[in-house]
């Protein structure tokens, strides 16, 4: 029961990131400079810590978790690119437009101005509901930290519910830049929201194994490490390349790197 009630503090966590994110939605591309350093910087400074620990602490072979990641960078490369490949001639036609056309229509529609960018609704689904994925077992993390111990479960419920404000943001963030509308945007965040509850839930049925967790974290990785280098920060300098979003970039890093340094410290 407490660590349902934990998962509750996750959902307000994840929600208020979202908000923020909606409501700050006129300066998208600064946005997204700041999300890619949190992105890569949470990748650099906490997954592969992790993964390292684990490899070490269970003495596991460090290929598994090195090829998961490599396969989490690759699957949604090609996931994605596939999915732009059976866009049809009009939706990309559609997409153009919206690319190259400032608008905000009656359904809170979202399109960014400046050059023509291979974005689509499906894409940014496809991100917030892999983001969603990784929150459902972040919620697994704080159930089955509880199961160990009180303290273990309550460190990792603080650590989730400090990242998932981010979490909401990026979920928003991917939804509005790949041209989803606003109501959309936030039943994604509501499932992003809702994903470490039900991740909590299900600790009551069931146990993973310790030696599946770095071949998770590195396919996760490896996914993170796409969407925030390969897709994210580069369009975030699609129109132009600004001071502001090269600096936020870098507050996106150095926040994922003391936030992490203070959750292991």
């Amino acid at each position: 029961m407490t660590a349902l009630l934990f998962s509750v503090a996750t959902f307000f966590s994840t929600s208020l990131g979202g908000l923020t994110a909606l409501r700050l939605r006129s300066k998208l591309r600064l946005i997204m400079g700041l999300t890619a350093g949190v992105l890569v910087g949470l990748v650099i400074f906490d997954l592969l810590p992790e993964i390292y620990h684990l490899i070490g602490e269970q003495h596991l072979n460090p290929v598994g978790p090195m090829l998961a990641m490599m396969l989490g960078f690759l699957a949604f490369y090609i996931v994605e690119k596939t999915t732009l490949f059976h866009v049809t001639e009009q939706e990309m036609q559609e997409s153009h437009i919206h690319a190259t056309t400032p608008t905000t229509d009656e359904a809170g529609e979202i399109a960014s101005g400046g050059k023509p960018t291979q974005t689509h609704p499906r894409v940014g689904i496809l991100a917030a509901l892999a983001l969603s994925g990784h929150s459902f077992l972040d919620g697994v993390g704080i159930g089955l930290g509880f199961q160990i111990s009180t303290v273990a479960g309550i460190v990792v419920a603080i650590a989730v519910i400090s990242h998932d404000f981010t979490d909401g943001l990026n979920t928003v963030t991917l939804m509005l830049f790949n041209r989803n509308n606003i109501r959309r945007s936030v039943a994604l965040l509501l499932t992003d929201a809702l994903a470490p509850v039900l991740g909590v839930i299900s600790t009551f049925f069931f146990t993973i194994s310790g030696a599946a967790l770095p071949i998770y974290l590195g396919f996760f990785a490896g996914f993170l490490l796409y969407i925030g280098a390969s897709d994210i920060l580069p369009a975030a300098h699609s129109e132009k390349s600004t001071p502001a979003a090269v600096a936020l970039t870098v507050v996106g890093a150095a926040f994922a790197f003391g936030v992490t340094r203070l959750l292991g410290g």
